[in-house]
């Protein structure tokens, strides 16, 4: 069973309405002994790195979810919350992946926030994108971007430049990307999550 790691970091009504949709059974994870009911974990996140970390430490969870060793998928800014560092708000985030999310450059080509669908290339093979085609199309509603690195990206994308669209580091997955809002493919994700 799925554990949503509830920080108050933004509307979580449409991960639970397609977790529900696809039969995969869920909770709220409040609270540190919240996290023994589950099985993996879920960090979702809208808004603001910085805000939603102030957020994320007035929990007192950061200890435990650094400490997980089941599967844990940071979907947004709940997936810029596993990385060292945001130019968004200059703010320190958990540090599980030693990469730093940015902010898009100003280009009269690519308005930010970078929003709507981008096709995103796999990098590696990985159970998290099983049964979802190379070149498939994915929903982003983003300022801030994961730099790329080859170690832990799982797939790219590019807007402006190239960049993370999914990372994985242990048992730890982020994906910038909705896929609550991404129809099939974004469903099979979860799906895939939910097996991993």
């Amino acid at each position: 069973m799925i554990g949503i790691i509830t920080y108050g970091a933004g509307n979580i009504f449409s991960l639970t309405a397609a977790l529900e949709r696809l039969g995969i059974p869920y909770g709220m994870i409040n609270k540190e002994q919240d996290f023994e009911q589950f099985d993996r974990y879920i960090i979702p996140g809208v808004g603001h790195a910085g805000a939603a970390m102030n957020k994320l430490e007035q929990t007192g969870l950061v200890p435990k979810i650094k400490s997980l060793t089941k599967p844990v998928l940071g979907i947004c800014v709940g997936m810029q919350l596993l990385t060292s560092y945001s130019e968004e708000g200059d703010s320190k985030l958990l540090g599980l992946f030693p990469i730093n999310t940015l902010k898009f450059a100003a280009n009269p080509d690519h308005k930010v926030p970078h929003t709507g669908w981008n096709q995103v290339s796999p990098e590696k093979e990985n159970a998290l994108f099983e049964n979802i085609p190379n070149g498939s199309h994915f929903y982003f509603v983003h300022s801030y971007f994961i730099e790329y690195n080859i170690d832990y990206t799982l797939s790219s994308t590019t807007y402006g430049n190239k960049f993370s669209a999914s990372i994985m580091r242990d048992n730890f997955y982020g994906v910038q990307f909705h896929p609550e809002k991404s129809g099939a493919y974004g469903e099979t994700l979860l799906k895939n999550f939910s097996k991993i």
